[in-house]
């Protein structure tokens, strides 16, 4: 008997975990929020079909904030099965701009192709056509305290 994974499993350990389906990127999406990465770290192959990014993540599984303060590890989010790429609200010409990830959707198409949205702060976003949902995120440094000593409010 197998078990899904729970928020918890991923404590102190380096997250590698795949989507392929609504509910499996809507945790991704969780771990996702608030990571941010130079728009240098995004890239799209077309003739490997994959789109990826390199991002600085904050780390909301992480329990020991109290210890250690807030941490962020840098983690490659990758989609497969990328046939286009469509961007709003970026200038790709700007090399120094730095995005900020608020969200990841799937808007379902035909059978199990759809577009996989990356909602950004300030009303950038990227819409991936996809032939099928499979995207992986894998934490690939070991944390480090967050530069702003602080975790991300959404309050203010």
């Amino acid at each position: 008997m197998t078990q899904d994974a729970t928020f918890e499993d991923g404590r102190e350990a380096p997250l590698n975990l795949g989507a392929v389906d609504a509910d499996d990127l809507k945790i991704i999406s969780s771990l996702t929020q608030d990571a941010v990465f130079p728009i240098t770290e995004m890239t799209w192959r077309p003739g490997q079909r994959r789109f990826g990014l390199l991002l600085n993540r904050f780390r909301w599984e992480d329990r020991g904030r109290d210890r250690h303060g807030p941490e962020r590890v840098q983690s490659l989010l990758v989609v497969d099965n990328v046939l286009g790429v469509a961007s709003q609200g970026i200038d790709r010409r700007d090399k120094d701009t730095i995005l900020s990830l608020l969200a990841l959707d799937f808007e379902l198409g035909t059978e199990d192709a759809g577009h996989v949205l990356l909602t950004l702060a300030g009303d950038g976003a990227l819409r991936l056509a996809v032939e099928a949902l499979e995207v992986t995120l894998k934490d690939v440094t070991r944390p480090y305290r967050a530069p702003s000593g602080k975790a991300p409010d959404h309050d203010a």
